[in-house]
């Protein structure tokens, strides 16, 4: 029997556990640090703001305007602003953009981790959808991360964010620049929503969190316009973080798509 593909198989079966075991120790590094962001970022939201009133416009869908007074919200949207390089995805009909992981935010953009990890958020979520929630593992790359709309035609398509773990899951989003270039007012692209059997448009400036069940929500963002720009927080909660093997795999090869090849080893 020839050897030479069975020395291939074991070749490439060793560089996966490679990949694995250098990304379990990324993970290792960045489970240190996360005690003290929150001391160090100290209280995003006021007592005010977290008990704002939310505007309804579904049972599954919301948003609280001017969440954030302006010193906390200044400092994430100078976080967002100074993030480059982002990892852009293209699936032809369905999504143009880029997207920063939930491991590449603990580096360039630790305000933006503290404010996912902030007590404060998960209260909103707990008290608006009437459950209690956390935000999702550590090794999920889309718990939270940056959306950068920053070309013409950047969009992405009709969809519903899949549920991968085993209680309910949550999307929550905060829009840190919605911006036209030279011209007042908010880019031209759209959060559009199917709720209750018709389209709706949530609005999204700048400093508004939008909270929605993505699992039950049918949504899109429709295309950015010339020399406009739209850079929101996605963040994710669940009310239980457990993962069956087969979800955790349909995960991975879901975050392929938005972080490369390699979210598989994520």
């Amino acid at each position: 029997m020839p050897l030479l593909p069975w020395i291939a198989a074991l070749v490439l079966l060793a560089a996966v556990i490679a990949m694995r075991l250098a990304t379990l120790r990324t993970y290792r590094a960045l489970e240190r640090l996360r005690p003290d962001m929150r001391a160090r970022y100290g209280r995003f939201i006021s007592p005010a703001g977290e008990h704002r009133t939310a505007i309804a416009f579904g049972d599954h869908l919301c948003a609280i305007p001017e969440l954030l007074d302006c010193e906390p919200f200044e400092r994430l949207r100078t976080a967002a602003e100074r993030i480059a390089g982002a990892q852009r995805s293209y699936i032809p009909g369905h999504k143009a953009g880029a997207t920063v992981s939930y491991a590449e935010l603990h580096r360039l953009a630790p305000e933006l981790v503290a404010f996912y990890l902030s007590d404060e958020v998960a209260r909103i979520c707990s008290r608006l959808f009437a459950v209690a929630v956390q935000p999702t593992p550590l090794h999920d790359q889309s718990s939270c991360s940056l959306l950068v709309y920053e070309r013409p035609g950047d969009h992405i398509g009709w969809h519903y964010d899949h549920d991968f773990y085993r209680g309910r899951h949550f999307t929550v989003l905060l829009p840190l620049i919605n911006q036209r270039s030279g011209a007042p007012g908010t880019s031209s692209a759209q959060l559009e929503a199917q709720i209750a059997g018709s389209c709706r448009f949530v609005p999204t400036p700048p400093n508004t969190l939008v909270l929605f069940e993505g699992a039950r929500v049918r949504h899109r963002v429709t295309p950015l316009g010339v020399g406009e720009q739209r850079i929101l927080l996605s963040m994710t909660f669940c009310t239980d973080p457990r993962s069956h093997l087969l979800a955790g795999m349909m995960r991975r090869m879901k975050d392929t798509a938005y972080y490369g090849l390699r979210a598989l080893w994520s």
